[in-house]
């Protein structure tokens, strides 16, 4: 059982530093590092020391995929950066662009030619953390409109510019 514990940690705390240094928390991930290798290094000498018992050997691969499973878990919880939405909708929709800068969101809008005539597009970057609210609010106002989402991985100028300074600002001192 102790092994099993000991390879959720090491694999959560894995899966976490991954995504940590993809999303560019460089610092954090470093740190983190050293908490995993010394668990890691915990339970490989445990298991290395028992070879011979195969029940170590298959409690080290349960415990790590459900360590990489409670990192996925975690990281969906934390979500970490941004999101942006691709929206279409029927150009008659007008009003959604002014009701999603209502409720403060950055809006970029544009008209385009679709199948069936001219549509409304939108262009809308939020926290990830708020995807499924703005997904909910978006479909509420307009149960047809055509949403795709995605994390962008740079970022230079626009609405939330100062917010993302901020957060620069902040991931430079940690």
């Amino acid at each position: 059982m102790l092994i099993v514990l000991i390879n959720v940690a090491y694999m959560t705390l894995f899966t976490l530093r991954m995504i940590l240094v993809i999303k560019g928390y460089r610092k954090v991930a470093a740190f983190l590092s050293m908490v995993e290798v010394f668990i890691y290094l915990m339970g490989l000498t445990i298991v290395l020391d028992n070879l011979s018992n195969p029940v170590n050997l298959a409690a080290y691969c349960i415990g790590w995929g459900i360590g990489v499973y409670l990192g996925g878990i975690i990281e969906n919880r934390l979500a970490l950066g941004y999101i942006v939405f691709d929206i279409i909708v029927d150009a008659l929709e007008i009003d959604l662009a002014r009701h999603l800068r209502g409720k403060g969101y950055g809006v970029t809008s544009w008209t385009a030619e679709g199948k069936d005539g001219e549509r409304l597009c939108l262009k809308v970057l939020a926290k990830r953390k708020n995807e499924s609210k703005l997904r909910s609010f978006v479909t509420q106002l307009s149960p047809k409109a055509f949403i795709i989402s995605y994390e962008p991985n740079r970022y230079n100028g626009g609405f939330l510019m100062g917010s993302f300074e901020s957060i620069i600002q902040i991931n430079n001192k940690i």
